[in-house]
């Protein structure tokens, strides 16, 4: 996949330009970034590790743990060393190979994000068919096709982005490689690549955000008509909570990036917005499901005790 210009690498300017900010900036996002593959190593070491956890909903948690490590790993290390670098510089197969990768295990997290809200309905509106319908085989050809879908869906994004004619300015106003700072730099005609970016990010967005909304409705309204025990229906929210809290942090930037028109925001305002999916999001998810999920932290207890 190579352009058809002169152009071979680009040069990323990051989030900001003064460079006595830039030693402070390094330790604040290498330590979010040490959290996060921590905290999500845990999750998912424990999700393997304990039997009692062996179930879809663990299934899947394991699977967003594991996105979430590789969704930070994309554009993280690279910008933790452009703080460090008077040349910050990517190649241009690293730039695409970092789109393809950015939105590919994002649209994928998404469509992960409505696949958990399913199970969800399943496990409290249909718990006597739910061992059934959700079984282990089920769980892997769910996570093994919105992968699949997930990733041609990115191929699509990072062909199309390879092939544009890059003739003026190779800098790059982010802190990584994206098609909508790309399409900034591009010459001649971009109209098919962004009806593209607005049509299958659109569309995977807010279909697996409306999805995820309309199980989490007809769980709350399948609740409040069946159940009169408040016990039985905190509990039963309580399980959802966790989720609900991950779903609104991860879509309502990407929904404010993707959905909203070019000139409605500032590559600046932008780059702001992903830094909170892209950083902050992931490093969130395991103390949302630490600390509100009981079978979790009984699992991480029986851990600790085990290792002292």
């Amino acid at each position: 996949m190579l352009n058809q210009t002169s152009v071979s690498e680009f040069l990323l300017l990051g989030i900001t330009e003064i460079q006595e900010v830039q030693s402070l900036l390094f330790v604040i996002f290498l330590t979010i970034y040490i959290v996060n593959v921590v905290g999500n190593g845990v999750i998912l070491m424990i999700v393997i590790s304990d039997p009692r956890l062996h179930s879809p909903m663990y299934f899947f948690l394991g699977n967003l743990s594991c996105l979430d490590i590789c969704y930070s790993t994309v554009t993280l290390p690279k910008m933790l060393e452009n703080f460090l670098s008077s040349h910050k510089a990517i190649s241009f197969l690293g730039c695409i190979s970092q789109l393809h990768f950015f939105h590919f295990l994002g649209s994928t997290e998404a469509m992960l994000l409505a696949v958990m809200g399913f199970d969800h309905f399943l496990a409290i509106c249909k718990p006597l068919h739910y061992t059934n319908i959700m079984n282990h085989q089920l769980c892997i050809q769910m996570a093994s096709i919105i992968c699949t879908i997930g990733f041609f869906l990115a191929l699509l994004h990072s062909v199309m982005t390879s092939h544009l004619n890059f003739c003026g300015s190779n800098h790059i106003h982010h802190f990584f490689c994206d098609v909508k700072p790309l399409l900034e730099l591009a010459c001649g005609n971009t109209d098919l690549n962004q009806w593209l970016l607005n049509t299958v990010t659109g569309t995977i967005a807010m279909s697996s955000f409306f999805l995820t909304l309309f199980s989490y409705f007809y769980i709350i309204t399948y609740l409040f008509s069946k159940t009169r025990s408040c016990c039985i229906l905190h509990k039963a929210l309580s399980t959802c909570a966790s989720h609900f809290m991950v779903v609104i942090l991860f879509y309502a930037p990407v929904l404010f990036i993707y959905i909203c028109p070019a000139s409605g925001s500032s590559m600046d305002q932008d780059g702001v917005i992903v830094i909170m999916y892209t950083v902050v999001t992931p490093v969130l998810n395991p103390l949302i499901y630490t600390l509100r999920n009981r079978d979790v932290k009984e699992a991480l207890g029986r851990v600790i005790r085990k290792k002292f």
